[in-house]
């Protein structure tokens, strides 16, 4: 068990990046992760959308990620054309189109959608 640092939030650099008051900034992640913290502890499904990458879906115990195809196809540098390929990534759940709604992808077709 390695001691792992933790660094502190940059709160001025995403300001600067979104083109938003630090403030603003903070105020937005405290209540993410307040919004997330509740949910979490009454056992909802919450579902991160991660723009242009995909969907990370916690329930319960479980964490899991589903990635868009194209994400794929960029992070390989190549097109996923054989649909063997294809099938295996979608049976493993790991490939997630971009039309399915994110609630299909809970058990319990109820979840919290952070954008």
């Amino acid at each position: 068990p390695a001691v792992k640092k933790l660094e502190s939030l940059q709160y001025a650099k995403v300001a600067e990046k979104a083109s938003v008051s630090r403030r603003t900034v903070e105020c937005c992640i405290r209540g993410t992760t307040s919004l997330l913290y509740h949910c979490l502890g009454k056992g909802m499904s919450v579902a991160f959308v991660v723009r242009d990458v995909g969907v990370l879906l916690i329930e319960g115990s479980t964490a899991q990620m589903r990635f868009y195809e194209d994400f794929l196809e960029n992070v390989t540098g190549q097109r996923i054309q054989d649909r063997a390929t294809l099938k295996a990534l979608q049976q493993l759940d790991t490939v997630l189109s971009r039309v399915v709604p994110i609630a299909s992808l809970s058990s319990t077709g109820r979840v919290i959608v952070f954008p």
